[in-house]
C-alpha cells in the first residue's frame, strides 16, 4: 500500500518533472539560453557545422581538425541507401504525407541492416553515424518520387546540407542556400527532453533498438503540439498575401485571442536563442533567393506582436524565421516538418546512447481516478 510520504505527485505533462540526465543541452528558459554541452548556440550556429555539432554532442567536446574529417568522411560513407531501400521507395504512394514517409522509411531501414538488433556501443554508434546520414537522402529521394522525378543520389564528396539541397532541387545550391540549411540543421539538433526526446529514450529503455526508437520519435514529433509550427508560419504568411495586409491580420488574431503561429513557447520566456541568427539570416538568404516580400512580412509581424505581447514574455521562435529560410531554399511547406526531423536525429540518437549508457527502464506511473468494488454483471443481465 501506498503511504503519503511515497505517493507521487501529479504531474500533468511532466513539465516540473526531472526524468533524466543530460550533458548534451542546456536551456534557461527565462534568459533564453541554450547551449551545446557548454557552447551557446548563435557561436554554433555563426561558427560552426552540423557535421561539427553532431561530433560535438555525441562526443561532449569539439573536435580536433583531423577528427572532424574522419568524421565527415564516415558519415559520406552512409549517404547512399540499399538498393532494396531506393525500390521501397519506388514502392511508397505518391499521395502520402511526408511524415507518414519519413516515419516509414526510416522504420524500413532496419530491414536492411545486419546490425539492426546488435545492442554493443560499436554497433549502436555505426547505426547512429547511418541514421544521421540517410535521411536526408530518405526525405529527398520520397519528395523527388512523389514528384515523379528521377531519384538524385547523394555526393560524398559534399557536406550533409550541400548533398541534400543538390539531391532535393536537382541542381547545385549556391553558397548561401547550403550555408542557411546548415545553420538550420544545427539550431533544430538537440533540445533538451521535449517530447519526442522523452519518446526515444522511452522507446530505448525497453533496450529496443535504434532504428525503432527514431521511429517513435518522429512519430511524436508528427503531432501539432510538437513539430509543424514552421508548417503553420509559412501557411499564415501564404494567407496575409502581401505586407499591407499583415497589420490588419495581425490585429484582428490578437482581438480574437488567437494564436499567431511562431510566437511563444513552452520553455522560452525570452526572445528564443535560436532565433537570434537565424533572423539575420532568412533576411539574407530571403533577398538572395527573390523572395524578400516573405522576410518584410515576417519582420512587420514581429514588429507588432513585439509591441503587443513581448513585455508579457512571447516571442518569436525558431520556427517563425526557419520558415521564410526553408521556403526560400526551395523546401515545399510540407517538407518543413520532415526537415525538424532531419535536423533533430542526432539530438534523439546521443539521448538514446547517454540512455544506454546507465539505463533504466522509464515506467511511470498513473493516477488511477476510476470507480473501486463494482460487481461484474453477467452479460445477459445488462
Amino acid at each position: 500500500m501506498t503511504t503519503a510520504a511515497s505517493a507521487p505527485n501529479l504531474d500533468k505533462g511532466l513539465a516540473n518533472t526531472i526524468a533524466a540526465e543530460s550533458q548534451m543541452s542546456f536551456i534557461d528558459g527565462q534568459a533564453g539560453i541554450l547551449e551545446y554541452v557548454g557552447i551557446h548556440i548563435d557561436d554554433l550556429a555563426r561558427n560552426s557545422s552540423f557535421e561539427e555539432t553532431v561530433y560535438l554532442l555525441w562526443n561532449l567536446r569539439l573536435p580536433t581538425r583531423d577528427e572532424l574529417a574522419a568524421f565527415r568522411k564516415e558519415l559520406a560513407a552512409e549517404y547512399d541507401l540499399p538498393a532494396g531501400m531506393w525500390e521501397f521507395i519506388r514502392g511508397l504512394p505518391k499521395s502520402a504525407k511526408p511524415m507518414h514517409a519519413l516515419r516509414t522509411m526510416v522504420s524500413a531501414l532496419a530491414l536492411f541492416d545486419p546490425e539492426a538488433d546488435d545492442p554493443s556501443p560499436e554497433a549502436n554508434h555505426r547505426k547512429a553515424v547511418r541514421l544521421v546520414a540517410k535521411t536526408p537522402t530518405l526525405i529527398a529521394a520520397y519528395d523527388r518520387h512523389r514528384k515523379g522525378k528521377d531519384f538524385v543520389k547523394p555526393d560524398a564528396s559534399k557536406p550533409i546540407a550541400e548533398s541534400f539541397l543538390a539531391m532535393l532541387n536537382g541542381q547545385a545550391p549556391t553558397e548561401a542556400m547550403t550555408r542557411g540549411m546548415d545553420i538550420c540543421l544545427i539550431l533544430h539538433a538537440d533540445h533538451g527532453l521535449n517530447a519526442s526526446t522523452f519518446a526515444a529514450r522511452v522507446t530505448i529503455s525497453t533496450l529496443s533498438d535504434l532504428y525503432s526508437a527514431m521511429t517513435s520519435a518522429i512519430g511524436t514529433l508528427k503531432g501539432p503540439l510538437h513539430g509543424g509550427a514552421n508548417e503553420g508560419v509559412m501557411v499564415m504568411l501564404k494567407e496575409i498575401g502581401s505586407i499591407d495586409k499583415v497589420e490588419p491580420f495581425v490585429r484582428a488574431k490578437l482581438a480574437d485571442k488567437s494564436k499567431i503561429m511562431g510566437f511563444g513557447h513552452r520553455v522560452y520566456k525570452a526572445y528564443d536563442p535560436r532565433a537570434t541568427y537565424l533572423k539575420t539570416f532568412a533576411k539574407q538568404i530571403a533577398s538572395d533567393t527573390g523572395n524578400q516580400k516573405l522576410y518584410e512580412m515576417s519582420y512587420k509581424i514581429e514588429q507588432i506582436m513585439e509591441a503587443e505581447v513581448g513585455p508579457k514574455g512571447i516571442h518569436p521562435n525558431v520556427d517563425f524565421y526557419s520558415a521564410t529560410t526553408y521556403f526560400s531554399l526551395g523546401l515545399d511547406i510540407d517538407l518543413f516538418t520532415p526537415m525538424f526531423a532531419m535536423a533533430r536525429m542526432p539530438g534523439w540518437l546521443g539521448h538514446c546512447l547517454e540512455q544506454l549508457s546507465d539505463n533504466k527502464l522509464i515506467r511511470p506511473r498513473a493516477e488511477y481516478v476510476g470507480p473501486h468494488n463494482v460487481d461484474y454483471v453477467a452479460i445477459d443481465k445488462r
